[in-house]
């Protein structure tokens, strides 16, 4: 079912070069795999295996402490070679070497038909076994679903605008079966609608226009438009004790796999771009879950000095060129480290360089050319004044300059009315790129929703 398409009007397309091309090529392969507890937000690992021992893909590694049924899998079969501790004991990683026969652990197979039909506990079995219900995040607050809550909706995000995220309509084609499959998964975990939100355009994947037992809707306009917070908020707000789950399209299929072949999905397809890519390397890439970021960056970055991002180039999280790719990650940016100072910057004309406030002479003149942005804010942290600039950017109804107060004075029954519960730290970057105050919004809001969660909210 098909519902009217939505314009979205605030925002700003932020003109990067290095987008990465609509193709899939086939990845490095990878020596090593690598689970993060990190990433896994509000998880508290518990080890499960030591260096070592030999695993299959599949076997969980390590499990959460708050909810020991939620495991977290190797994706490769081969030797524990290495856990790597941080500050108090707290597991960084834990690594696998890759090796031997691909044997795998069985997570129960079934047919398409069967997965219309199963209940709602036969569902969570699997995905928390796998790991694979981290993909699946719950509002507000975007932690891991909570398994004993019964969400009265599903989003399903096959749109983002951020720069360099994985296109859906890329990764789902060839792997239709699996997407639908995990539609189905996702309509047994709740008895309200599955929202699948697609781009307004045309040429999309008959997977994704196509869709059974879900309600399509169709966003345009300038990032954030593609953000799961937008289409909440103009679809089916969040109310006081409503709960939602969210997942993004790129990762519908690993959950589709799972249940067609019983076997935890091995690889999966991530976009490599950014200003710091080599020419002709920008594409999409189908590699290992987990895998290590050298063989993959190797011969297709552009300069030395990169600052290496999992995820888009606005809300991602800066990982070493040395390490491994998050397993719930599906982009990877690169950007070169912006560490000029110029003479009198505020008083150069700039010729070459791009301004959102269109203050430089080649933001009048560019058009439409992209531009190899880099790290650099331009500017330090300053006084944040009221303007109003913010709510440019934040196509939502939120006074974002209010509710950023509120949350730094830990005003959090203020922060609640202003919007808080609504929002993810994604929604504010854009907002954050345009700031003249170089305000952290996205890590400012990133705090305050973990500080009001501990505060049970």
């Amino acid at each position: 079912m098909a519902s009217a398409s939505v314009r979205i009007r605030k925002g700003l397309d932020l003109p990067f070069s290095g987008a990465p091309a609509p193709a899939v090529a086939e990845g490095p392969a990878s020596p090593t795999v690598a689970l993060q507890p990190a990433e896994f937000d509000g998880v508290k690992p518990r080890l499960l295996v030591k260096e070592g021992d030999r695993v299959r893909r599949g076997t969980a590694l390590f499990f959460d402490k708050r909810n020991e049924a939620l495991r977290f899998c190797s994706p490769a079969a081969g030797t524990v070679k290495s856990i790597v501790y941080g500050p108090r004991r707290s597991i960084e990683s834990v690594a696998v070497a890759v090796g031997g026969a691909d044997e795998a652990e069985s997570f129960g197979r079934f047919t398409p038909a069967q997965i219309a039909a199963l209940p709602r506990e036969q569902v969570l079995a699997p995905l928390l076994a796998s790991g694979l219900l981290a993909l699946i995040r719950q509002r507000p607050y975007s932690g891991i679903a909570d398994p004993a809550a019964t969400p009265r909706a599903v989003f399903v995000n096959a749109m983002s605008t951020a720069p360099f995220r994985a296109d859906a309509d890329v990764v789902v084609r060839g792997d239709e079966a699996a997407f639908q499959a995990g539609l189905d998964v996702l309509a047994r975990l709740t008895p309200g609608t599955i929202h699948l939100v697609l781009p307004d355009r045309n040429g999309l994947s008959p997977a994704l226009t196509g869709a059974r037992g879900v309600e399509i809707h169709r966003f345009s306009g300038p990032h954030p438009s593609g953000n799961t917070s937008i289409h909440i908020h103009h679809i089916d707000p969040i109310r006081p004790g409503d709960i939602v789950w969210t997942v993004r399209a790129a990762d519908v299929p690993l959950i589709g796999r799972l249940f067609l072949t019983g076997e935890l999905p091995s690889h999966r397809v991530i976009a490599l771009g950014g200003p710091g890519v080599a020419a002709g390397a920008a594409r999409h890439y189908r590699v290992r879950i987990g895998a290590a970021l050298g063989p993959l960056l190797a011969g297709r970055t552009a300069g030395s000095d990169l600052r290496i991002i999992a995820g888009d180039a606005l809300a991602g999280t800066a990982v070493k060129a040395d390490g491994h790719l998050p397993a719930a990650e599906s982009s990877l940016t690169v950007l070169p480290e912006g560490r000029e100072r110029l003479l009198l910057s505020w008083a150069n004309p700039f010729t070459s360089a791009y301004s959102a406030s269109k203050l430089y002479l080649s933001s009048w003149i560019g058009g439409r050319r992209t531009w190899p942005m880099h790290t650099n804010v331009g500017g330090g942290h300053r006084a944040m004044v009221v303007t109003g600039l913010y709510d440019r950017y934040v196509p939502m109804r939120i006074l974002t300059d209010f509710l950023i107060r509120a949350v730094l004075a830990k005003d959090w029954e203020e922060a609640v009315k202003l919007g808080l519960l609504e929002l993810d730290p994604e929604d504010l970057a854009v907002a954050a790129y345009a700031c003249p105050s170089k305000v952290d919004l996205v890590g400012i809001l990133r705090t305050g929703l973990a500080e009001a969660r501990a505060e049970g909210i």
